[in-house]
């Protein structure tokens, strides 16, 4: 009987070691698990953490890649641009690709067939500021940007135009190739039509000082049922008159003209 009693007492002192040590491996596990959910917490905030500031690195080397116009002068030609600026004047729109005169406080910019919906097209009215990715490109003499996109962004800025008459014969002039200029005093020397006929570009040759320069009436700029268009066309050799346009360069200078006021002789 004893015998049992002792067998029985061993055994029940077993079952206990065996719980506790199930309890105690709970308890481990349990430790575990509490570690390892808090390393993931830390982890998956650190990784957060690191998300963010490369978002934010990305959004500042995005504002760092706008230009200022001294940089984009800088630029050489095929380099990849980017400018922040404010339409001056719509040339034209064809195949979802429109052609502007751009200007900022402290230079201008022609954008050749710039990527763009023909509804974004009547959202770029004067003073409507945009951002334009592309690249520089010449022709002709004519600096520009091709390949271009861009996005509206916020701000408005009309330029007045810059009186550039007394630069006519500098080599400065081209330092203003863009901008809308005015031309004072200037006499007309002659007036041809493209093709010869109304309906298309009109050649205007214009003289100051003795020297000559050639203007042109740009038929996709202005339109001929426009003012400058029909004021222009009613010119004639000798006439003196006030100009106003962009300051356009092909083999030289040769501004598009927006425009025209016949002063009295």
């Amino acid at each position: 009987m004893k015998k049992i009693t002792s067998l029985m007492l061993a055994l029940m002192l077993a079952m206990s070691l065996a719980s506790c040590g199930e309890k105690a491996n709970d308890v481990e596990t349990q430790g575990e698990t509490e570690n390892q959910v808090e390393t993931e917490v830390e982890t998956e905030t650190e990784t957060e953490a690191e998300t963010e500031t490369e978002a934010e690195a990305e959004t500042e080397t995005e504002e760092a890649d706008v230009m200022t116009y001294e940089e984009y002068a800088a630029a050489e030609i095929d380099s990849p641009v980017v400018i922040d600026a404010y339409v001056q004047g719509k040339q034209s729109w064809w195949d979802n690709k429109a052609t502007v005169y751009a200007q900022d406080e402290d230079g201008a910019y022609f954008i050749y067939e710039m990527a763009c919906s023909e509804e974004d097209y009547e959202k770029l009215t004067v003073g409507t500021a945009i951002k334009v990715t592309g690249h520089k490109a010449e022709w002709s003499g004519e600096v520009e940007i091709v390949d271009a996109t861009f996005e509206i962004i916020e701000g408005n800025y009309v330029a007045e135009p810059v009186d550039v008459t007394s630069l006519l014969a500098s080599k400065e002039l081209i330092n203003h190739q863009n901008k809308l200029a005015s031309f004072k005093g200037m006499t007309v020397d002659a007036i041809n039509y493209k093709n010869e006929e109304p309906g298309d570009d009109i050649y205007l040759t214009l003289s100051k000082d003795g020297e000559s320069y050639d203007f042109c009436v740009e038929i996709y700029l202005t339109g001929e049922d426009s003012e400058v268009y029909k004021t222009v066309g009613e010119l004639a050799v000798g006439d003196i008159v006030d100009v106003e346009g962009f300051l356009y360069w092909y083999e030289g200078v040769n501004p598009h003209i927006t425009s025209v006021v016949k002063l009295e002789a």
